[in-house]
């Protein structure tokens, strides 16, 4: 059996209706000015952002609660970098990110501004590891897919540079992870199952890691059976709370996987695919899926068989099958993409390519030649 070690320093809180109770118990880390970054705009709709704010007022020893919801769906350098000068001019303490996976990697990189009081972009573009000065983070996701409440990465774009990359270390580990599956009732269909994928795909890439050992096997069988069940019935009826727990719950412990295990190739080649096009993380990724999974089955023939049998129940005998039928269950929910759909052009492809950077060596696929301008050209 391969060695690993795991360490989970973010204290987890899983369970509806759980944030006011999570956040008494976390009362160390919220004094002072507290700031609150969001996407906010259904936050504020279903009067959940509202209530958080409350719930922190309400703190013995929090003096103020300041809330910044200027975030777009793919987070942006100067938007956090505005985020990074109120906080400072506030004299801010602590950074909650409440929302989607967008949120909570704003959030994040906040905390890394101002706590230590150095440009961003060092960070981003030299791939500087933030210190411990970074300010304290809660995550209180209200998606289930991106995992980053547990991850120390966050993934942000910079419109300047043209790029999108992560700012990575322990220091953006939230201290705490308040899940409370209720915030996900009121997604729609379209996000749900995008987010859906994400967590999919998370678990997906963490099983088939160069890094992934025992433990990160066990979670990521879990969440790709709890996918392939729930997110299907979801498609039929989105008021199906036990599926919605369900998909909070897989996203969730994946998150464990994206700390210590990481992602593969798609998730590389999609930061490329976003800086281009502003769409989604969930849409690159998923437009990406078909054409790696086929590539895959050659260096990881089991773990591929694997996958698809828990994800739908069939058994596959080439790389071929493997990508018929995630193609199918992808176009079961919803997801199904490709490249020509988010913009992407033949002629776009070469300058995508060589924008795909960091580790690209946790997939077994990263040794063949050509291989990201391959899938990036069969994924059109």
């Amino acid at each position: 059996m391969k060695g690993f070690t795991l360490e989970l320093p973010t204290k987890i809180y899983f369970g509806n209706n759980n944030v006011e109770e999570a956040l008494k118990k976390e009362n160390k880390w919220l004094t002072g000015n507290i700031m609150i970054v969001t996407t906010g705009r259904s936050l504020i709709k279903f009067g959940y952002l509202n209530e958080l704010k409350n719930v922190l007022d309400n703190l013995p020893n929090v003096e103020e609660t300041i809330i910044f919801d200027n975030i777009s769906a793919n987070p942006k350098l100067e938007e956090i970098e505005e985020a990074v000068k109120i906080g400072m001019d506030r004299r801010v303490k602590v950074i909650i990110g409440f929302g989607g996976g967008s949120a909570i990697d704003a959030a994040k990189a906040a905390a890394v501004g101002i706590g230590t009081s150095e440009n961003l972009e060092r960070f981003l573009l030299e791939g500087i590891e933030p210190s411990g000065n970074t300010l304290p983070i809660i995550a209180i996701p209200t998606t289930a897919g991106s995992g980053s409440e547990l991850s120390k990465g966050a993934i942000i774009s910079s419109q300047i540079h043209h790029m999108k990359g992560g700012i990575r270390g322990a220091a953006v580990l939230p201290k705490a992870a308040i899940v409370n599956p209720v915030y996900t009732w009121t997604i729609p269909i379209g996000i749900t199952m995008e987010t859906g994928f994400d967590a999919l795909a998370h678990a997906i890439e963490s099983y088939t890691a160069v890094k992934a050992n025992s433990w990160s096997h066990m979670i990521s069988e879990k969440a790709i059976k709890t996918a392939g069940q729930n997110l299907p019935l979801l498609m039929v009826n989105l008021d199906n709370h036990e599926a919605r727990e369900a998909m909070s719950y897989a996203s969730m412990i994946i998150g464990i996987n994206l700390a210590s295990v990481g992602t593969c190739l798609p998730h590389r080649m999609q930061y490329a695919v976003g800086a281009k096009t502003d769409t989604s993380h969930a849409a690159g990724v998923s437009a990406l899926y078909p054409a790696w999974i086929q590539r895959q089955y050659d260096v990881n023939e089991k773990k591929v068989k694997d996958i698809m049998y828990w994800l739908t129940g069939k058994k596959i005998s080439n790389g071929e099958e493997a990508r018929e039928e995630m193609a199918e269950f992808m176009r079961r929910i919803g997801v199904l993409k490709t490249l020509a759909d988010l913009g992407i052009k033949k002629e776009d492809l070469p300058e995508l390519t060589k924008q795909v950077t960091g580790n690209i060596g946790n997939d077994k696929l990263s040794s063949q030649k050509d291989i990201i301008s391959s899938i990036y050209g069969d994924s059109l």
